[in-house]
């Protein structure tokens, strides 16, 4: 006996899903920049807007999703090999990350023949960067991570603070069992209406697009990009060796494909691309990963700490940018000067979580620990920062993503099934509306 297959999604018209107006919108900022560069200019206003609206959700979000994941979990100690096997990728491929930069930059050497005198560098340029860097070292990290009231984590700024503040209210409701099962459920009701929120920001994604690339190419223009093109094309070549290459296999050995899930996380790969900022897809991403077949205990505990523990395109990034300063100008480093180097860059790229502009700051913080490498250096990739901050987040994103499939997987928390229909895009058999439907297709 047959069973009737449900009725076909009609797909929806191209210029009603969100994703090519997000296009549309990178497309237009980077023809107002060029052309008309002094407005384009002006324009930022509108990326850090959007950026803004973004922020202003991302603390609810990921503290609603990580409570009730914890809270509706198995047990404390399911939660414990979660966080276990989250934490043992994460060192593994942000270490991989440093070691790819720093094997690059010697095959490469985009720095070399430059010959810049540190002394004819504006160090000003990056001095406030240089009194941000103690931020990011592993005592100011780990300061950082403790709230001074319950109530401040969500107007710190800090993920780590929200993440904290989480997982401790999580775990109370997961012990106090069945008399607080009434606060669960409102806060799943509460994370309905969030998500819905995140679903009318997402809309202003190509408002921030457009205001954000017309900014970028009309204050540094596309000149300033040519001209460090060395340094920018070799870190776009080094991460897109790390997604193809090793979280592609990473990928394969997992059952799934790194090109499939890139196609699959399109939309908010182009609203990275347009923003500048991973953080602006954060929502999005919780929500594809549970339509993917990720649990949602899996998917609460590791997109947020990944964005704060898993920074592979910050830490290709770190020792590329490090060697191409000391290249740049004439400082020969030894192996044992780079590994010392690669240490350090292990320890401030943890610290660095939470931190705004951490790529960049996490670099001073390295480079004021290896006094051989001026750190008034900084001064020649401050013009082209913007342009590799790009690629940093995108990388960054793509991580968390494969990361989150992954432990989901080990775990046995990976529904197989809806894992290939969502990167096939097949619609399930009883479609339900998406919480952030940045992709509806």
């Amino acid at each position: 006996m047959l069973t009737a297959l449900p009725p076909a999604v009609p797909p929806r018209p191209f210029w009603r899903l969100l994703y090519f107006w997000v296009v549309v919108g990178i497309v237009a900022g980077i023809s107002v920049g060029h052309f008309a560069p002094d407005f384009g200019a002006s324009l930022q206003p509108l990326g850090d807007g959007f950026i803004a609206l973004v922020k202003m959700i991302i603390p609810p979000v990921i503290f609603l999703t990580v409570v009730t994941g914890i809270a509706g979990s198995h047990g404390l100690g399911t939660l414990g090999r979660v966080v276990f096997k989250a934490f043992a990728y994460f060192l593994f491929f942000s270490t991989l990350a440093l070691i790819l930069g720093l094997i690059v930059a010697n095959l490469f050497q985009p720095g070399a023949g430059m010959n810049i005198d540190p002394a004819t560098l504006d160090a000003a340029s990056v001095h406030g960067f240089e009194e941000k860097a103690h931020a990011s070292t592993l005592t100011g990290f780990l300061l950082g991570v403790i709230p001074t009231t319950l109530v401040s984590a969500f107007t710190s700024g800090s993920i780590l603070q929200i993440l904290f503040v989480a997982v401790l209210f999580g775990i109370s409701l997961a012990l106090v069992g069945a008399p607080a099962r009434p606060v669960t459920e409102m806060l799943e009701r509460l994370a309905l209406v969030v998500f819905r929120l995140a679903t009318i920001v997402m809309w202003a994604a190509p408002v921030g697009a457009f205001g954000a690339m017309a900014f970028t190419i009309g204050r540094y223009g596309l000149g300033s990009l040519i001209s460090l093109g060395a340094l920018v094309g070799t870190f776009y070549l080094t991460s897109a060796i790390f997604v193809l290459a090793i979280l592609g296999g990473v990928a394969a050995l997992n059952g799934f494909s790194i090109l499939k899930l890139l196609r699959y996380l399109k939309a908010e790969l182009l609203l990275v691309l347009g923003t500048s900022s991973s953080e602006a897809a954060l929502p999005a991403l919780i929500e594809k990963m549970q339509r993917a077949g990720c649990d949602k205990e899996v998917v609460g505990v590791v997109v947020p700490t990944g964005y704060s523990f898993n920074l592979d395109g910050t830490n290709i990034y770190m020792t590329l940018a490090a060697l191409f300063i000391a290249q740049a100008t004439g400082v020969e480093l030894s192996l044992g000067e780079q590994l010392a180097l690669l240490g350090v860059a292990m320890l401030s790229s943890k610290g660095a979580a939470g931190v705004t502009g951490s790529g960049f700051i996490t670099l001073a913080a390295t480079l004021a620990i290896v006094p051989q490498v001026p750190i008034a250096g900084m001064a020649l990739i401050l013009g082209v920062d913007r342009f590799m901050s790009e690629c940093r987040s995108i990388t960054n994103f793509i991580g968390n993503a494969v990361a989150t499939l992954v432990v989901a997987r080990w775990e046995g928390a990976l529904d197989q099934d809806a894992l290939h229909r969502a990167l096939n895009g097949v619609p399930d058999a009883l479609p339900a509306a998406p919480a952030v439907e940045m992709d509806p297709d």
